[in-house]
């Protein structure tokens, strides 16, 4: 996996203590690009924008695939047909643009793009499900 471009800018002035926002996040995969040596490229474009408009980052880079020849002959065929591509691309793209967004979210001053966890206070009890049936479909 590298990054080749990163672009990251806050319009809200840092005085101002920000606003809850909603925060958009979109990871395209560019192509999907055999090698002569059976591995794959894979450049991708993460873009984070938040709403009310207080900052927005994009990400740009490739991940390096290889695997067994069959399996990546399935990924060029699944992606010539258009089908999303394997979970497992995603996946490892997913992990390492998101961990360099937070360190540039901190950087920024700005809120990470993916949720933080909740830690419930000592003390309360955690909410839980009503007693009773509990349905899925």
């Amino acid at each position: 996996m590298s990054i080749s471009n990163i672009s990251a800018e806050r319009f809200w002035d840092n005085r101002k203590p920000s606003p809850n926002v909603q925060i958009a996040t979109n990871i395209n995969v560019v192509n999907i690009d055999k090698k002569a040596d059976d591995s794959l490229e894979v450049p991708f474009v993460l873009t984070i924008n938040y709403n009310p408009s207080l900052a927005q980052l994009s990400l740009k880079g490739s991940a390096f695939v290889q695997g067994d020849k069959a399996e990546i002959e399935k990924i060029v065929k699944d992606y010539e047909q258009k089908k999303p591509p394997a979970q497992i691309i995603l996946q490892s793209i997913s992990n390492v643009v998101f961990t360099e967004s937070i360190i540039i979210s901190r950087i920024l001053g700005i809120p990470p793009p993916i949720p933080l966890p909740v830690i419930p206070e000592a003390g309360k009890p955690v909410e839980t499900k009503p007693a009773g049936r509990d349905y899925s479909a």
